[in-house]
């Protein structure tokens, strides 16, 4: 038992002693945690005491980066917003006055709104306040500064007056307490109409016209098609009606009446270009309306404080409007040319058949102003004195026609007699080989060439009679039905354009007559064989061949007048003489008033504006096409690019020709040469009489080197004779170009070439020509006698029998009473000259002996021309041009 019980006993103490251990064990790793633990609530507390100073500071750095952060936003927002504003209103519309100056808006461009101060925000630019007003609305100002008030009155004014063409803003002032004080530095715009003052009582009768402004803008201009004058302006690229701006300054109570169109106005005059700037007038609440309140210690537009710009100072206000209104009273710059002008793609796309049809200008209310020209009305009468635009108004007519008229469908022939050259960009230069598809002649410095105009009629009038035997055949009476049934006829429109036509017909002359009777003949019936005239003048007072011929202007019912144009328009029919620059009355009703239509013509007569178009038209012509004739008076055409002289060619042996000779160019359409033909027949001989060496030099040498074009060396003799020594130059060209087949003489040999020729009449032989070159001059070698005749007497029997022996005498004689007395005296027969060339001989000199009827030709001897008759041919002489020099 005892040891049962020690052994528990040990056991005990052994797990007591364990128990103690493990516990001690314990004990000492709970102190160690508590000692750690203890450590660590030190640590956190003093971490904890370290905090708020920490998350303070970092809240702090937080705080100022949002500050910052926020500053910057707000001044990039301040940036865009004043460079929004900047565009919204730029230039004259926001820049300061002291770097101000007017800066028009762009074409059909809304001007935009308009500054009246700035509004400050601290850190950042001043942002430019804007209140909309031209096409957007009205302008209310309240408050007590009067004086601030004004200003703002005076900056949207004199802004909205920068921001606009010159004339397109027109005020209307009503300002019964100071009578107009307050507008007083706008006074300049009303020399030119863009300032109208309304006194005091007259408040019903301004807001009357404004509803009545508004009711024609709507029924007229925008009829329907457009909401407003802005959408118009960008839908079109025009705006054809200025803004109107009532500036209403006070006044007593308004009537129900003048509060009811105020109303009225307030409503529906934005759309329509009609607004107010009112002070002291109560306006109606409306979307269109901006209050602006004006206090001594700022403004504020709505809830939005604004720091109001300083007032305009006087001197520019004053210096603008002055400056407006001399550039309206001077007239508007003319619209561009391509306003007339269809798309490049649409050109050439429409059809003559039924007449033509084209923009001249831009009417009033910006819709195109068309002219037309076909059975009704069939011509045209132009008329404005010198520098108001005929010329200009010509070349845009032409531009719009051929911009959409293709060559088959429209020709033109231009005559232009006032001195110039403005109508010859429309044929082929030496340093622009362009030239107008349309054009088939244009003549320039015609002035002292009326024949050329002459021959213009008479081409024109056989062009009308090919037309109307032609619809004969067809049994047709008008163009339209004959390009119907003969599709395959070239049949178009002809358009004969004619400058300064009373030089045509001045004076009481041949031509003046014929012109006059072509003229009328064409007139009346030109319009049914589509041949349209268009007669451009001065003034019509002074075209005598006119008188007496009512219905020859009568059927010009096309009547268009340039300013202060005299007799083109109907008696009472006075529009023209108030027109402004760039401007047109066009009437298709014969000039009278209730036809008229005001056109802005566009700017179309300057190289570099046109030369656009017509290049663009010449590469669109046609593979066969060939440039205009160009006939310039003042030029002097050579033999060698003459048609008729390179056509010119020896006959082959076995088939003869009758040789002709060439003189000079005719004054005609065709460019052609005038010809004198040398058959076998008696007085086949040519006389050039006259003092002027060169132009007879020219006659002969142009009618030996045409003559030789036509025989094969060796089959030719030409005996050059020259007996002045002013002519020797000339006639020992043609001797040296003549080489094998010439002969030469002078004054002692020339009684041998007499003899020696007359002698070989009666034996057969070859053409032979005396080319005599002042052959009066050998009066005294040719009394001599050579054999049992003089040289006088020679000739004589050569001019008489010599033709029909192939035998041809071409002299000179410096005056017709030399040749008179070379061929006999005055009682001599003439018969064996059989054609001559007057030139500085005057038509009295030459009688009847060598011209038919009494008294001679009508002829007034010029530079450089000559009278051409051939007595086989003509009824009446014919001008000539000689050939200038060869060489």
């Amino acid at each position: 038992m005892a040891d049962r019980r020690t052994q528990l006993v040990t056991r005990v103490r052994g797990m007591l002693g364990e128990a103690l251990g493990a516990t001690r064990t314990r004990l000492s790793t709970a102190q160690a945690e508590l000692t750690t633990a203890r450590e660590r609530l030190a640590k956190v507390r003093r971490a904890a005491a370290v905090v708020p100073e920490r998350v303070g500071a970092q809240r702090d750095r937080r705080l100022a980066d949002i500050d910052d952060r926020h500053a910057a936003r707000i001044a990039e927002l301040a940036r865009r917003a004043a460079d929004a504003a900047r565009r919204e209103a730029p230039g004259a519309a926001s820049a300061d006055w002291a770097r101000w100056r007017p800066t028009p808006a762009r074409r059909a461009e809304p001007p935009g709104a308009l500054r009246i101060g700035t509004v400050r925000i601290p850190g950042a630019e001043p942002v430019p306040a804007l209140v909309p007003l031209l096409d957007a609305g009205h302008v209310e100002l309240t408050g007590d500064d009067r004086d601030g008030g004004e200003a703002v009155v005076s900056a949207l004014l004199l802004r909205a007056v920068g921001r606009a063409d010159p004339g397109a803003v027109r005020l209307i002032g009503y300002d019964p307490e100071h009578l107009g004080g307050g507008l007083a530095g706008f006074a300049p715009l009303g020399t030119a109409g863009l300032l109208t003052f309304v006194g005091p009582g007259g408040l019903a009768r301004l807001l009357d016209d404004l509803v009545e402004q508004i009711r024609r803008i709507n029924e007229t201009v925008l009829a329907g098609e457009h909401g407003s004058l802005r959408e118009l302006a960008a839908a079109t690229g025009r705006r054809p009606e200025p803004w109107r701006v009532a500036v209403l300054l006070g006044g007593d109570e308004l009537s129900r009446h003048e509060r009811g169109q105020l109303d009225r106005v307030v409503r529906t005059g934005a759309a329509c270009g009609v607004h107010l700037v009112v002070r002291g007038v109560s306006l109606p609440d409306d979307p269109t309306v901006t209050r602006v309140t004006v206090d001594p210690d700022g403004a504020r537009i709505g809830g939005l404080p604004v720091r109001s710009d300083p007032p305009p100072p006087a001197a520019l206000v004053t210096e603008t409007c002055r400056d407006v209104a001399a550039r309206v009273n001077a007239g508007p710059a003319p619209t561009p040319f391509t306003d007339l002008l269809p798309p490049p793609e649409q050109m050439w796309r429409e059809d003559s058949a039924t007449g033509l049809t084209a923009p001249i200008g831009e009417g009033p209310h910006g819709r195109p102003v068309l002219l037309t020209l076909g059975d009704y009305p069939p011509h045209a009468l132009i008329g404005g004195p010198s520098g108001t635009g005929k010329t200009n108004l010509i070349f845009a007519w032409i531009g719009a026609l051929a911009a959409r008229y293709s060559p088959t469908e429209l020709e033109f022939y231009l005559l232009d007699f006032k001195e110039g050259v403005s109508f010859a960009r429309f044929a082929q230069g030496r340093r622009d080989p362009s030239w107008l598809p349309h054009m088939r002649l244009v003549g320039i410095n015609v002035n002292t060439d009326r024949e050329f105009g002459l021959a213009l009629l008479r081409f024109l009038a056989e062009e009308l009679r090919r037309r109307a035997d032609a619809a004969k055949k067809h049994e047709v009476t008008k163009l339209a039905e004959l390009r119907a049934v003969d599709p395959t006829g070239h049949w178009p429109r002809i358009v004969a354009v004619v400058d300064e036509f009373q030089m045509l017909l001045a004076g009481r002359d041949v031509v003046a007559r014929e012109a006059a009777d072509l003229l009328e003949d064409l007139a009346r019936r030109g319009r049914s064989q589509g041949i349209h005239l268009v007669l451009a003048s001065q003034d019509v007072r002074g075209i005598e061949a006119l008188w007496g011929r009512p219905a020859l202007v009568a059927q010009f019912t096309l009547r268009i007048a340039l300013p202060k144009a005299l007799r083109i328009l109907a008696e009472r029919n006075d529009a023209a003489q108030s027109l402004p620059r760039h401007h047109a009355v066009v009437n298709a009703e014969s000039g009278m008033a209730e036809g008229n239509q005001v056109a802005r013509i566009p700017s179309a007569s300057d190289w570099e504006t046109w030369s656009e178009l017509q290049h663009r038209l010449w590469r669109m012509r046609p593979q066969d096409a060939a440039p205009a004739r160009l006939f310039d008076g003042d030029a002097i055409p050579r033999l060698a690019d003459a048609p008729d002289f390179r056509a010119l060619t020896a006959p082959e042996a076995g088939h003869p020709r009758t040789p002709v000779a060439l003189l000079g160019e005719i004054i005609d359409v065709q460019a052609r040469s005038a010809v004198l033909r040398l058959p076998r027949a008696p007085g086949r001989n040519l006389a050039v009489l006259g003092t002027r060496v060169d132009e007879a030099c020219a006659v002969l040498d142009a009618a030996a080197r045409s003559l030789a074009r036509q025989h094969r060396p060796g089959t030719a003799r030409f005996s050059i004779a020259c007996l002045d020594p002013d002519a020797d130059p000339a006639a020992r060209s043609l001797y040296e170009d003549l080489a094998d087949d010439a002969a030469w003489y002078d004054e002692e040999t020339v009684g041998e070439l007499m003899a020696e020729t007359a002698e070989g009449l009666g034996a057969p032989g070859i053409p032979h020509y005396l080319l005599l070159f002042a052959v009066d001059a050998a009066a005294g070698a040719l009394a001599a006698r050579v054999g049992r005749r003089t040289g006088l007497e020679e000739l004589r029997r050569i001019l008489h029998d010599g033709p029909e022996r192939r035998t041809h005498v071409l002299a000179w004689w410096r005056g017709v009473a030399r040749m008179r007395a070379d061929l006999g005296g005055p009682a001599a027969r003439t018969d064996q000259i059989g054609a001559w060339v007057a030139l500085d001989a005057h038509g009295g000199e030459l009688g009847s002996s060598l011209y038919p009827g009494t008294g001679g030709p009508d002829w007034y001897p010029r530079p450089w021309r000559g009278l051409f008759f051939d007595r086989a041919v003509h009824r009446t002489g014919q001008v000539i041009i000689p050939y200038g020099p060869s060489r």
